[in-house]
């Protein structure tokens, strides 16, 4: 199984880098840091998140890290998609 990321989940990791930098660069860094490495637990258990039944037919599921969640695909092609991430306390 490979990994890959939406144009819009990379736009949600710039965001919230974005939003964090001016109060704590270092912060900001480990946040990110943190996000990009979340989801090579999906490699080894990619069923591990709870499933969204409202995109069926698609398998989109959803885990924590940290404070943000993370929605991803998992695709016939052996594919895991992360197709957005925001933090939990953000009104989505």
């Amino acid at each position: 199984m490979t990994i890959k990321w939406t144009r819009a989940a990379l736009g949600d990791l710039g965001r919230l880098h974005e939003f964090l930098r001016p109060m704590n660069p270092q912060a900001a860094a480990r946040v990110v840091q943190r996000l990009t490495a979340g989801p090579d637990l999906l490699l080894m258990q990619p069923r591990i998140g709870t499933k969204l039944t409202e995109f069926e037919p698609r398998e989109v599921r959803y885990i924590l890290v940290g404070d943000h969640e993370m929605r991803y695909e998992l695709t016939s092609g052996n594919e895991i998609w992360i197709l957005r991430l925001w933090h939990t306390r953000e009104l989505r």
